[in-house]
Formats: structure tokens, C-alpha cells, sequence
């Protein structure tokens, strides 16, 4: 129910339909106070005067009220501990330590016994699987409250595990609770050595050097949002900048700074133990900030540059179709711009080439896809790609196939539907949103023309599509995202001598040439039906090392929608129906397996 009386907005008893009426807003100064110039849509609450330019939107009271339910309820979702972790129990029986391991942390690695005693780290004997036996193990306890939520075991010199099948969460996680600033730590004897150092709002990340976040969302409204101040104090090498870099992306780079621990130190336990507590609070005292956007020299990007030099390239992200990953790899902080002639099946190999990106690599999906609403008639399609199984009861769909894919579509998928003038800027602005609360990494812009695009007066259609390609590349430049652009081509005209019609390229996409310039990737996605075969054209990657460009051929399996890659001859003295062969069936289920069994301990 719209409430436009709120907005002194009088619909004259309709219930529906589009109306003109009186724009009180501009009546005062109006001459003609009986024209109608507010124009009204009574069922999306969209009203525009054309006369003032007043421009608003009467939202559905029922459906704000149901929206905020549903935000309140993922605000108490996101604060409450999963109930599916296994959780270890905390025997305060082992609190005290051995004296050789205590000896070692006080000695060696210069950890304060009250640090020791006030961060409850305990000893145990625990099977380790790198030794293949039982080893004696410091156990640093993941605390949240006084619930014991993991444990991380670390048998001497260097071996590791935690709980399997406990959550990850940040080690000291409570220590940040109603403050303003806070210091990040890779590992928990660094997050120690700054808590010998004075320092009280210190965690350390549950996994190392792993830049998959997923664990930060919980933490995000109820832990970091009020944060003025994150110190990033982590490992000074390869791992430790990508780490970096993400947590930077994250946690936006406004309030962030950075901690450098100087010659032959790697991270804050061993500047510790070389130079002392005191050196160790001034090096974190100091840390830098994030460097100004847009400026760069090459002492600021030193690091970088050595890590470059030391490991080379490397190639993109693969997508395990072999076929399409010797031509073309992927890279974030790319754009990806992906065309072909309608029907021709761009949207479902687009889902695919995300799922398959996001499965391999970790990288959250948001999909900005108004021709795929309702978003359930979507995600049955992501369901049959990730399960290989037709989304029906009776068809190889089990109950636990079902609920295993909704957890994974609720943890990795995120869709973007908004009410009312749909423009690029109010996409990005939600992009952005989920980019920083989910940590999605792949934004998929699913048509172009689906926009509400709004020129500037006096501006060409060419340069309005360069201004927006510059500002897709430059978001995904800023938050570390490949974004994905499906644009239409032109109408192709048919050969008349050959009656053929040539196959799209990037330079046939309607409205500017810069859909090639501009693009990083350049696909083109075409369905021969003649020959049952769908050809995947990389017509540009930017850079060589992720590929060289090529074709692809597929065969599509209506039964769960992937895409089968095959050998296509191009002999023409082959009859079309037999130049398909060797195609690779898969109907295997992708989804990745949960272990909730956990260690018995």
C-alpha cells in the first residue's frame, strides 16, 4: 500500500494505472493552478512533474516494512554464531604449560607470560597429519564471549591445523568490541607480540595469507563498521600484499594504514624478538597511510614491483574448460565485455563462466540481471548448472541436493533489483555495497540496455558509452572486481551474393567503437543451430599473459545448461551433422563438500 497522501500527492481515488495530477511541490509560483503536471505511475510510485523537474518515488509501505524486517533479520543472522560449526570445548585443566613451551614463547619469542595467560593459550597432545603422528601442540583458543569457537594447534618448529569443521573467525575477536581503531595481524603470535607492546584492539586473521575473506562478512555490521581506524600489520612478502591489498578492499582504504617492519623482519613477532617492545610500538605507531588514489611512484609500489620481478606473471584464473583456458585466463580488475547476436545463449554462458570462476577461485558473484526476474527462476538455472541435475522433484534433485545448493547460492550469489529509475550509477552504488559487505568479486552487468541511461545535455550517444565504459573499468580497477558488461550487437545484414550473414564481432556492438578499445576481454558468443554447436570467439585479451585470444566450441545440455566442449571440424567436405565429435559430458554435481564431522578432542 502506497501512502501518497504522505507525499501530498492526490491520486484522485485510483488504484492503478498512470495519471496526471497537480504538483503541489510548484503550485505556489504556478500561474495555471489547475495544470497537471505531475505525472503519476499509481502502481511503482513513480511520479515526475514537468513542470518543476520534481522527480520521487511513493515507496509500498508493506514492502519498505517487510524490507527492513528482512535487513533487521540478516543484521541478528550476521551476529549470531552458525549453529552448523563444530565447536571444541575449553578445558581450563590445561591452562598451565609445559616449561619448555613456555620457555619458547617467553625466550625465544619474547611473549610475556601475562600476555600468555590473558590470551588463554593452552598445550595438548594432537594428532598432526603433516607428521602423521601425535605431537605436542600450543593451542591458540578462538574465543567469542566465553564460547570457544576453534583452536589452532601448532606443533613445533612449524606445523599447523585447526578444528575441521569449525568456524573461522578473527583470533581475539572480542578485543575490538566498542572501539575505535583496531591493528590486524596475520598469526596469532604476531597479534600477541602487539599486545606486549601495549596495544589492547588486536586480532589476528583465522587463515594466514589466504585473501579468501568469506569469514569477515559476520563480522562486518557488528565488529568493523564503527572501526575509524585499521592498522594493517601483517606479513611483509608475497602472500602477506595480496592479503593486504584485499583487507584494504574490504575495509576501504579511507581508514586503513599500513605497518612496515623494516630490514630482515617479515612480521611484527620477528621485529619484536630483533629489536624490542618498544621498537615494535613505534613501527606500528607509524604506520603509513594507504596512498593517495590515482598517485603513484615507483618507491610506493616497490614491493609490488619486487614481487613481480621475483615470480613472474603467472597466468589468470582458470575456468577448468581446457579448451577456452589455453586462449584466455582471467585476471580482477578487469572489464569484460561480452556480445553476440540475441538467443544466441550469451546470459547462460556468462552464468557458467562465473560459477566456474567462482567455484575455482573464491570469487562472489553479484548479478545485475533485470531480463533474468524474477531472481528464482535465476538461481533454478545457477541450481542445475551446480548440480548437473534438471531442478525437478523425481529427476536426480534430492532434498539435500537442494538445500546444499541454496547455501551455497546464499553464500557466493547475490542478485541487484531495484525499484524505479534503474541507472549505472544506482547499480554500481549496490555493487559497491556488496562488494564491501559480501566480498563479491565479479559484477555482471546483464544487458546494457537494460539501464535507464540519461545522457548529459548536448552529449553524443559515443560519448556518453565512453564516459560510462571508463567508469565500468575504473570500478573494477577500485574494488578489485572483474566486471562483466553483456552488450547487444548491431542488426546484421545478410550477404546477398553468399547468403550468409557474418558472424558478430566487438566492433559491431551498436553505439561506439570503445566497446573494443575499451575492453580488457573482448568475447563474442555465437550459436550455430545448422551444426547443434556454440562457438565462444575471444577476440582481444589485453594482456598476453592471460592468453592469446581464439574459438571455443561447445555443445549446450538443455538437461542442466552447461556448456560441453567438443572438436568441431571446419572441413566442408564433412557433412554438418558429423562435425561434431569428441565431446566431454559432464553431469557431475560441483557443489563442494561440507565436512561438519570435526576432530574429537
Amino acid at each position: 500500500m502506497r501512502n501518497f497522501a504522505s507525499y501530498d500527492v492526490d491520486i484522485r481515488g485510483k488504484s492503478s494505472g498512470v495519471l496526471k495530477t497537480i504538483c503541489k511541490k510548484c503550485l505556489p509560483t504556478r500561474k495555471n493552478k489547475r495544470d497537471r503536471s505531475l505525472r503519476v505511475n499509481v502502481d511503482t510510485g513513480h511520479c515526475h512533474c514537468y513542470h518543476c523537474g520534481a522527480d520521487f518515488y511513493v515507496p509500498d509501505e508493506i514492502v519498505e516494512r517487510e524490507k527492513a524486517e528482512r535487513a533487521a533479520a540478516r543484521k541478528r543472522r550476521a551476529a549470531a554464531i552458525p549453529q552448523h560449526f563444530q565447536r571444541p570445548v575449553f578445558d581450563a585443566s590445561k591452562t598451565t604449560l609445559s616449561e619448555d613451551t613456555e620457555r619458547w614463547l617467553v625466550e625465544t619469542r619474547c611473549i610475556p607470560q601475562s600476555v600468555i595467560a590473558a590470551l588463554r593459550i593452552t598445550e595438548q597432545e594432537e594428532f598432526m597429519p603433516q607428521s602423521g603422528k601425535k605431537e605436542r601442540c600450543i593451542c591458540f583458543n578462538y574465543f567469542e564471549g566465553e564460547q570457544l569457537i576453534n583452536t589452532k594447534f601448532r606443533a613445533l618448529p612449524k606445523l599447523f591445523k585447526m578444528v575441521q569443521g569449525a568456524e573461522l573467525i578473527p583470533y581475539n575477536i572480542d578485543s575490538i568490541v566498542g572501539q575505535t581503531s583496531c591493528i590486524i595481524h596475520e598469526g596469532e603470535l604476531d597479534a600477541a607480540s602487539s599486545i606486549a607492546a601495549g596495544f589492547k584492539s588486536v586480532i589476528s586473521v583465522p587463515a594466514g595469507a589466504n585473501s579468501n575473506l568469506s569469514w569477515l562478512d559476520r563480522f562486518m555490521e557488528t565488529h568493523f563498521e564503527d572501526l575509524k581506524e585499521i592498522i594493517i600489520a601483517v606479513d611483509a612478502d608475497s602472500a602477506g600484499l595480496k592479503l593486504r591489498d584485499e583487507l584494504i578492499n574490504r575495509l576501504g582504504a579511507e581508514r586503513c594504514r599500513v605497518v612496515t617492519y623494516g630490514p630482515e623482519c617479515k612480521d611484527a613477532n620477528e621485529h619484536l624478538c630483533k629489536y624490542g617492545i618498544q621498537s615494535l610500538r613505534i613501527a606500528i605507531e607509524q604506520a603509513a597511510e594507504v596512498p593517495l588514489e590515482g598517485i603513484f611512484t615507483a618507491a610506493d609500489l616497490h614491493a609490488d614491483l619486487r614481487a613481480l620481478f621475483d615470480n613472474g606473471f603467472g597466468s589468470g584464473a582458470d575456468t577448468g574448460w581446457e579448451e577456452m583456458d589455453n586462449i584466455c585466463t582471467y585476471e580482477r580488475r578487469r572489464l569484460l565485455i561480452v556480445t553476440g547476436v540475441p538467443g544466441d545463449g550469451k546470459s547462460e554462458w556468462i552464468d557458467e563462466l562465473v560459477l566456474r570462476l567462482c567455484l575455482r577461485h573464491q570469487w562472489k558473484i553479484a548479478f545485475f540481471s533485470p531480463e533474468n526476474n524474477p531472481v528464482v527462476y535465476h538461481l533454478r538455472k545457477l541450481i542445475e548448472k551446480l548440480t548437473g541435475r534438471r531442478f525437478q522433484n523425481g529427476c536426480g534433485m534430492t532434498e539435500g541436493l537442494l538445500i546444499r545448493s541454496e547455501e551455497y547460492l546464499t553464500e557466493n550469489v547475490s542478485h541487484i533489483s531495484l525499484n524505479g529509475n534503474v541507472t549505472p550509477d544506482r547499480v554500481l552504488a549496490k555493487a559497491r555495497e556488496l562488494v564491501v559487505r559480501r566480498g563479491c568479486r565479479i559484477i555482471v552487468l546483464d544487458p546494457l540496455n537494460r539501464f535507464d541511461h540519461n545522457p548529459l545535455p548536448g552529449q553524443t550517444e559515443t560519448q556518453y558509452l565512453s564516459n560510462l565504459l571508463n567508469k565500468f573499468s575504473e570500478f573494477a580497477t577500485q574494488y578489485n572486481c572483474l566486471v562483466v558488461v553483456v552488450a547487444h550487437p548491431r542488426k546484421m545484414n545478410r550477404n546477398l551474393v553468399t547468403n550468409t550473414t557474418p558472424r558478430v564481432e566487438m566492433y559491431d556492438i551498436s553505439g561506439s567503437a570503445d566497446f573494443y578499445n575499451k575492453a580488457d576481454y573482448g568475447i563474442v558468443v555465437e550459436r550455430d543451430k545448422d551444426a547443434g554447436v556454440t562457438r565462444v570467439y575471444v577476440d582481444k585479451v589485453k594482456f598476453k599473459h592471460l592468453g592469446t585470444g581464439g574459438v571455443a566450441s561447445f555443445i549446450y545440455d538443455p538437461v542442466n545448461g552447461r556448456y560441453l566442449p567438443c572438436q568441431e571440424s571446419h572441413d566442408p567436405a564433412v557433412p554438418v551433422e558429423k562435425r561434431i565429435s569428441n565431446t566431454v559430458c559432464d553431469s557431475s554435481c560441483w557443489l563442494p563438500e561440507k565436512d561438519l564431522l570435526g576432530d574429537k578432542w
